[in-house]
């Protein structure tokens, strides 16, 4: 019967050599020859653009254990090295997944406007099903456009404008005009949806609350 390989953990370096773009990660096998070259999103785009072939993976160390790796990636992969516009990671180590809206905009660049799609979705269900995500993302939004951080900050439209923006708004929001037209929105202590205001009453009668408020 064969004798079953050693478990191996170790941290790697995976460069593009058509782009000389590079990414960091931490990897678990059994055998050495298995073609893994990393799980990063904007990696796996990388190779399949320029293929397998053209890129190539270095072990950088070896370490004994699975949380062993994640500490000396948490070292190794850090802000300064996200912001440099070689690096395909999008995460911090030891933590994976996008960190704020600069990687996620490399995220776009990279994977192109399908998976920014995918991406803003889930934002968008986020903000409606957790609390604590929406709280964080407000207040970053609300320093983002504070006093001179405002694009507009200190500047008033002149009476020419006001009139043309007041023109083009008349009418635009009655009745059927208005997108809000015919709906509301109700909650279910959990999550937040838009209804058509005939279907109020049969929502309601399944436990479901009128407002966006949880």
């Amino acid at each position: 019967m064969p004798r079953k390989q050693k478990r191996l953990h170790f941290i790697y370096k995976t460069v593009c050599l058509i782009t000389n773009k590079f990414y960091y990660g931490m990897h678990s096998t059994n055998d050495l020859e298995d073609g893994y070259l990393g799980s990063g999103k904007v990696l796996r785009y990388s190779i399949n653009k320029y293929s397998k072939k053209n890129h190539k993976l270095e072990i950088l160390e070896y370490l004994d254990s699975r949380e062993l790796l994640k500490e000396r990636e948490k070292e190794l992969i850090t802000e300064d090295m996200l912001k440099d516009p070689m690096c395909m990671n999008l995460g911090l180590g030891g933590v994976g997944g996008l960190q704020n809206v600069e990687h996620a905009e490399k995220f776009h660049k990279a994977g192109g406007k399908k998976v920014f799609q995918l991406l803003s979705k889930r934002h968008s269900d986020k903000l409606k099903t957790d609390k604590e995500y929406k709280k964080k993302y407000s207040e970053s939004m609300s320093k983002a456009t504070a006093g001179d951080k405002n694009g507009f900050y200190g500047k008033t439209h002149s009476d020419e404008t006001k009139e043309k923006m007041k023109k083009s708004t008349v009418g635009k929001h009655i009745g059927k005009l208005n997108s809000q037209y015919g709906t509301c929105w109700i909650n279910n202590k959990e999550k937040v949806i838009k209804i058509k205001k005939e279907e109020l009453d049969s929502y309601l009668n399944k436990g479901w609350f009128k407002g966006r408020k949880i």
